[in-house]
């Protein structure tokens, strides 16, 4: 498996923890909740691609560039999140 796919699947299971289970879960669904359990478990799957690839010196090809692990990871995180937000966000009438 290429390192960029492990980051993948490290990112998409955090996310399906976080959209699936933790989100759905509170009684209370403010933005301000969301974006703090969020910090939380963005730092969890930014702290899993540290352990697998810190020092390793792996090259991970971002399209156009190649970046380190930490950027890949916060990249792909992003660009995975933003519509799982945008949707539980219109689902739950949250404004933002």
């Amino acid at each position: 498996m290429t390192p960029e796919a492990t980051i993948l699947i490290v990112n998409a299971i955090f996310l399906a923890f976080a959209y699936l289970w933790v989100y759905p879960g509170l009684t209370r669904k403010t933005m301000n909740l969301i974006l703090a359990y969020d910090t939380v478990i963005s730092c969890a799957a930014l702290l899993v691609a540290g352990l697998l690839f810190w020092g390793s010196g792996t090259s991970f090809n971002l399209i156009l560039i190649n970046g380190n692990w930490f950027a890949f990871s916060i990249i792909t995180l992003m660009l995975m999140e933003l519509p799982l937000f945008a949707w539980f966000a219109r689902k739950h009438d949250l404004d933002f």
